[in-house]
């Protein structure tokens, strides 16, 4: 089995209902940018909401750290790469870049963690072993990937 790496499953295009007031892409909108993103990305794990609904199991993000690097507009085209960085019994480490789809520039990072959540419990639980085989594949496939510059990015202001 051949497994992209990065993973680019999926894109986007900027709608109207996403624009604020000031002529861009509220941030909002980028988080549910990449939502949609992730959501792609646990369908192409085998995680995704039919898994929920055979499993009883879902994921819940953690934590989430969001770099925006340059405005979208209204009708841009995004294009997204997903890096899948670690995982181990429970969790997910991944982290995805967009992209104007067309003129190839960076618009914004998101960096995440997400938990494997027994959904009649609502606590975490390890993953099945078929789920985990599956995972290690897609990770080995990105583990020569370099780190993304993004990953690990500390949010602070100069002092002074």
């Amino acid at each position: 089995m051949v497994i992209e790496a990065p993973l680019r499953i999926y894109t986007d295009t900027v709608r109207p209902e996403w624009i604020d007031y000031n002529g861009h892409m509220n941030v909002a909108y980028y988080v549910l940018a990449f939502d949609y993103a992730t959501d792609a990305f646990f369908d192409h794990l085998g995680i995704g909401q039919a898994y929920k609904d055979s499993s009883g199991c879902s994921t819940f993000a953690a934590d989430m750290n969001i770099g925006y690097r340059r405005e979208v507009h209204e009708g841009d085209p995004l294009s997204f790469a997903t890096w899948f960085l670690g995982h181990d019994d429970k969790r997910l480490h991944y982290y995805h870049e967009m992209y104007h789809a067309k003129e190839g520039w960076l618009a914004a990072t998101c960096e995440l963690l997400s938990l494997h959540i027994d959904m009649g419990a609502r606590r975490t639980t390890p993953f099945p072993d078929a789920v985990l085989g599956r995972l290690e594949a897609v990770r080995a496939a990105h583990a020569a990937l370099p780190v993304p510059e993004g990953v690990g990015r500390k949010i602070r202001a100069p002092a002074g």
